[in-house]
């Protein structure tokens, strides 16, 4: 069996349901945007919200998906870093308790936290303080990853958490590292204003090693100025397959001469964080077992049509064993 290791912000998802968008403007917090904030920003917003009930889970995007494919029943590893703390703890114990295998980094710097605002339209609204997870460095990689090292060996993919890319000499390293070693490198954009920041960076790293690439429509525009359906072919030149989600239109899937249209499932939204996310766990999963594109694809948009049925990123067990067999996994 393929093992698929992620790679991204360890953060720990602070999920809570408002009962309207009122909330969200005494926060001075932007419908639907995902806000950089600081310990203290963080704190407030938590304080004004104490009466309202939440719920933690690990969350950032690498680790959402690596914990939808041990989910599946794959061989998922997670490279991240936490603060020594509660919050820590509770990230590490959920990739665990999902079957990813952890390479976590420690930091005395608290782990972070994403604070999580749903509204009853299924919108999200983020308030993230990084805290420890931007402190994954090439310093520490170094320490567990290098060539002939067991944890290069041990994988076949490698999937980049988009975020990362800020810091380029750490998402070089990783390529490079990866590809010098056979691994199939797969980069999820993550964010538009992500790209538009480093687009240069961006379509160095995809041409040289980014073998599968993932896209929501903002992401493809801001890296090709085109629309989807132009993008994802134009995405198709710097590398292998190219991905571009289009919401509930489905998604779009080219390598080389191969395109296809996957449709989006019919779902009843109530939360779209973690769709994205969910779709690469899809993905990945169906690639690293040989399946066509189109059976890739389809496999993402299943994952993604249960996962906005749910409050956060994570599904119940139930959830996932009707999942299952709808791909014909055993249980």
């Amino acid at each position: 069996m393929k093992k698929i290791l992620g790679v991204g912000n360890a953060l720990v998802d602070v999920l809570i349901r408002l009962g309207n968008d009122r909330e969200l403007d005494e926060l001075n917090l932007p419908k639907g945007s995902m806000q950089l904030v600081n310990r203290k920003r963080s704190d407030e917003i938590l304080k004004r919200l104490s009466g309202t009930p939440a719920s933690l889970e690990a969350g950032g995007s690498a680790a959402n998906t690596m914990h939808g494919i041990a989910m599946l029943g794959a061989s998922a590893g997670y490279i991240g870093t936490i603060g020594m703390d509660d919050l820590g703890a509770t990230f590490e114990q959920n990739m665990i308790s999902a079957g990813v295998e952890p390479f976590l980094f420690r930091s005395p710097t608290e782990t972070g936290r994403a604070i999580t605002l749903i509204t009853p339209d299924s919108e999200r609204t983020f308030a993230t303080c990084l805290g420890a997870a931007v402190e994954l460095s090439e310093e520490q990689l170094s320490r567990i990853w290098y060539p002939g090292s067991n944890l290069l060996s041990a994988y076949h993919y490698l999937h980049i958490e988009g975020f990362l890319v800020q810091n380029h000499g750490l998402v070089k390293m990783l390529a490079s590292l990866a590809r010098g070693s056979s691994l199939i490198v797969s980069l999820d954009l993550a964010s538009y204003n992500v790209v538009e920041a480093n687009l240069a960076f961006l379509k160095e790293i995809c041409r040289d090693y980014v073998d599968i690439l993932f896209a929501n429509e903002e992401e493809a525009a801001a890296f090709t100025g085109q629309k989807p359906e132009e993008a994802v072919h134009r995405i198709g030149q710097f590398c292998e397959i190219a991905v571009v989600k289009t919401g509930p239109r489905g998604s779009l899937v080219r390598s080389g001469a191969i395109f296809c249209e996957v449709e989006a499932l019919p779902a009843v939204p109530i939360d779209t964080t973690g769709a994205g996310d969910l779709y690469a766990s899809g993905f990945l999963y169906g690639h690293s077992r040989g399946w066509s594109l189109e059976e890739c694809g389809k496999a993402g948009a299943l994952l993604a049509s249960q996962v906005i049925e749910e409050t956060g990123a994570k599904m119940p067990q139930d959830r996932w064993n009707r999942v299952k067999r709808k791909l014909e996994i055993p249980n």
